[in-house]
Parts: structure tokens; sequence; C-alpha cells
């Protein structure tokens, strides 16, 4: 009987070996190849081998894997306050590619003071007068702070070249001086992290068409993300002279492939936490005091007007 069973626990072993095993694309492509922008399952099947998209996360398995992060993000915020640490990461990529929901994740559980969104509009007037990185260097951060940009200065190699608000040349300069400024802000003590977030045509177009049925959505669509589809190839010769120009081992670009929005998000969170050498700040529980007596406190006869308790 024993031997029987021992047979039944080897078969089964057997059996787990050809279960499904997910992996995501490569982490660094060959030269020539594509971005990729989708996630692989491989399954064993006998001696073949099947690749195939992945089943999507569902929300519980999603908030089950952030979860954990999120304490790390916190525990990455102590370690820049007692550090004085200085993180700047650049967030860029093409439309709909979701640079907001990552930024929203990594900003969710932690304080506004120390991690900072910086979203910059249209540039005035007078910014326009300025020299080109000026306006970016005012929001880097100082000691004891996280400063994520939602876009940045690649602004000028991206929408700026495509849309022509800024002549050839001067795309061309900034994509030789970009490695040199990016330099001395590493130089000055800044830890600086750049993602591009690469999501594919057909994805792009169906996310395009839900901000555009989903009212809570319709102010993300401007009429520089209209021209996105009919721009495609012009936004990816774009990218593909930013990387080639600003793609160096200071500064590297990390590709995050997003038609998996979830997965995405939480590859990119990972990916940034295992960047920065943050440890643990030692803390002490909080011992909270008694609470005072009441005294003389008599409650007030105010008209206080209360919200309406609709839910």
């Amino acid at each position: 009987m024993a031997k029987n069973t021992s047979s039944k626990k080897k078969d089964k072993k057997n059996k787990d070996k050809k279960k499904v095993e997910k992996a995501p694309v490569a982490v660094v492509s060959q030269p020539g190849e594509p971005i990729r922008s989708s996630f692989i399952e491989v399954k064993a099947e006998g001696d073949s081998v099947v690749a195939g998209p992945r089943p999507p996360l569902s929300g519980k398995e999603f908030e089950k894997a952030l979860e954990p992060m999120q304490v790390e993000l916190v525990k990455l915020q102590e370690w820049v306050k007692a550090s004085g640490a200085k993180i700047c990461v650049i967030f860029e990529g093409r439309d709909t590619a979701g640079k907001g929901g990552v930024i929203k994740r990594i900003t969710e559980r932690v304080s506004p003071r120390v991690f900072r969104v910086v979203a910059l509009s249209a540039p005035t007037e007078r910014e326009k007068s300025q020299m080109y990185f000026q306006r970016y260097f005012a929001h880097l951060p100082a000691a004891g702070e996280v400063v994520l940009f939602d876009r940045s200065w690649y602004n000028r190699a991206g929408v700026e070249r495509v849309m022509g608000f800024t002549p050839l040349e001067q795309v061309e300069t900034f994509l030789k001086f970009a490695p040199l400024v990016e330099r001395a802000i590493i130089a000055s003590g800044t830890i600086l992290i750049k993602y591009w977030l690469e999501v594919s045509v057909d994805e792009q177009a169906k996310r395009f068409q839900e901000r555009d049925q989903d009212y809570r959505k319709i102010w993300k669509l401007s009429p520089m993300d209209v021209q996105a589809q009919a721009r495609w190839y012009d936004y990816s010769r774009a990218r593909d002279a930013m990387f080639a120009a600003t793609d160096t081992v200071d500064s590297p670009w990390y590709i995050v492939p997003s038609d998996d929005q979830k997965r995405a998000r939480l590859n990119c969170i990972a990916h940034f936490l295992s960047l920065i050498p943050y440890t643990e700040v030692p803390r002490e529980p909080i011992k909270f005091p008694k609470r005072q007596a009441k005294g003389d406190y008599v409650e007030p006869n105010h008209p206080y007007r209360y919200v309406p308790d609709k839910f």
C-alpha cells in the first residue's frame, strides 16, 4: 500500500513539472529586435514549447502582489528621509501606455511631501524663452525627496519633434546634451531612473476608444493624444532616435511592456525598488498618551450643517 502511495506521489510530481511556467519578455533585446509590448507564457507539452498570451491577473491577485511592495515603498520613504537621499524617476512612453497608473500605485500609500509628482503643462511664453532644461531643474529633488516626472524634458525628443513644435536642429541639440545634463544630475548625488512604457498599436487604439466612451476618462484625450495613432511610426522613429542618443551606461532606459496593465505596474514597482539601496530604518513603537479628562468642557449648542447621509 505504501509503495502504491509513493508511486502516485511520483506521478503527481512529474505532472507538476509540466504545469505552465510564466515568464516576462526578455529583459535585454537583441540589436534590431522590436520592442515587445506583451507578456508570454511558456507551456511545456511533452518535448515541445508553446508560447501564447498570459492570462490576465484578477483584481484580488493584483492587490495581493501589490500590498507587500507598497510596504517596501514606505520603508524606502523612511530611508530617504533619514538618509537625505535624492531620487528622480522619469516616466515616458506612448500615449495610453499607463504612466499615470504606475505613478498612482507608487504614491498610493506614501507621503506626498516625500513622493512628489511633477506633471508640467505646456510652457508659458516666458518659459519658452528660457534655456530648455531650466523649468525642469526647479522640480528636481532636494535631500529627502523622491520626484516622479509624468513626462519630462524628453518632451523635446517626442511630441515636440513629431508635432513640429521644435525645429529639428534644436531636437538634435537636445539629444546631444541630454546625456551630459543627466550626468551632471547624477554627479550631484541624485539617483536618476528612466522608464519607457511601451504599448502595442492595437492596444493603444482600444484604450483610446475606452477614453472616448468613458466620461471619467475624457480628460485624458487631448488634441496631441488624438494624433498618436495617425503618427504611430513618426513616434516610433522619434523614440528610436531618443534611445540611440540617451540610453547610456550612466543613465539607461528601462522598458516596461504595458499591454497587460496590472503586470506592468507590478513589474515596474518591483524593478524600481530593486534599484535603490535602501535599508529599513529602525523605529520604536509609538506610545500614545492617555486622553485628557473632560473637565468642565461642555458641547456647544451649535446648528451644525451636516453633509446629507445618502449612502
